[in-house]
């Protein structure tokens, strides 16, 4: 798999303000979660709107791009990569997670989710 790749595009909206963490001057990661609606009809023609949840990881200078700009609700593009990680929960359980390292964010718009 000398040419594999690991690239993922997805445009949504943030379903929360980002978390942002400070671990010094110069170091600092922000987490958020983006919603991306999936609107098709089931095979007896009903429409159905799915709603997928993405975890998502900024590092450094892209936490100070997102800072005040995004917010709940709005739109948003991004470009990152796939990041799984294993770690074992309070009740000493074997949890795998998968989150999205972002390398690229471009505000889309400042106009909430639709609601319908």
């Amino acid at each position: 798999m000398e040419n594999s790749k690991n690239e993922v595009t997805l445009e949504g909206y943030a379903g929360s303000d980002p978390v942002i963490t400070k671990f010094s001057e110069t170091k600092s990661m922000a987490r958020l979660s983006i919603a991306r609606n999936e609107f098709y009809k089931n095979a007896n023609g009903d429409p159905v709107n799915e709603t997928h949840w993405f975890n998502l990881v900024f590092w450094n200078k892209k936490v100070s791009l997102i800072d005040g700009l995004i917010k709940k609700g709005t739109k948003f593009c991004i470009t990152g990569k796939l990041s799984t990680n294993t770690y074992t929960d309070k009740k000493n359980e074997k949890r795998t997670s998968t989150e999205i390292i972002v390398n690229t964010v471009e505000i889309r718009s400042d106009e909430p989710e639709p609601t319908t």
